[in-house]
């Protein structure tokens, strides 16, 4: 497993260790000891999954202090462009943001610290995506940012997407939790 820094401090796309052979293939996303090694967490709390299809945009989602989490998210089968958010208010990347494609073809996933906003776009029907995080779903810090409101170029024109995740304000009017 190789964990690559990207421009935004604490978040890392890890090339995972893959296998294929004439049963199918084995791909390992997540190994305590080196993630440890990294000073990372390994404690995951709880997992989901989501099946999409092609256009969806999810995002950009977050939980608030004191239930905000660590996210590790891979995609299984088919493809998708994930976007990360700074919302940490005295980072130098605040309000800046990546995106890194997610395949079940490239073996790639990506470590999310907390103070980050997270989503996705899906690239074709049946996507799969997983979600590990560091702690339950608290419904009451549940929260977002609205998906076109931060500058990042979306390749879906007309997205498909949650009346929840419409609703969420923009970047500028949200007052960050995260310091």
């Amino acid at each position: 497993m190789k964990f690559v820094a990207t421009e935004l401090e604490g978040v890392y796309i890890l090339e995972c260790f893959h296998a294929a052979d004439n049963r199918g293939s084995f791909t390992k996303t997540l190994h305590k000891s080196t993630f440890e090694k990294h000073g990372l967490t390994a404690h995951f709390e709880e997992s989901f999954f989501s099946v999409n299809h092609k256009g969806v945009v999810r995002g950009m989602h977050f939980q608030t202090p004191p239930f905000d989490h660590v996210k590790l998210v891979y995609c299984n089968y088919g493809s998708l462009n994930d976007v990360v958010l700074d919302m940490r208010q005295s980072s130098p990347t605040f309000g800046k943001s990546i995106s890194v494609k997610l395949s079940a073809e490239n073996h790639r996933a990506l470590y999310i610290p907390s103070g980050f906003a997270h989503g996705f776009e899906t690239l074709e029907d049946h996507t799969l995506m997983t979600y590990l995080t560091s702690t339950e779903h608290a419904p009451a810090n549940d929260a977002g940012i609205l998906y076109n409101s931060f500058g990042h170029q979306w390749e879906t024109t007309s997205p498909i997407i949650s009346e929840r995740d419409l609703a969420f304000p923009e970047l500028e009017a949200y007052k960050t939790p995260f310091v």
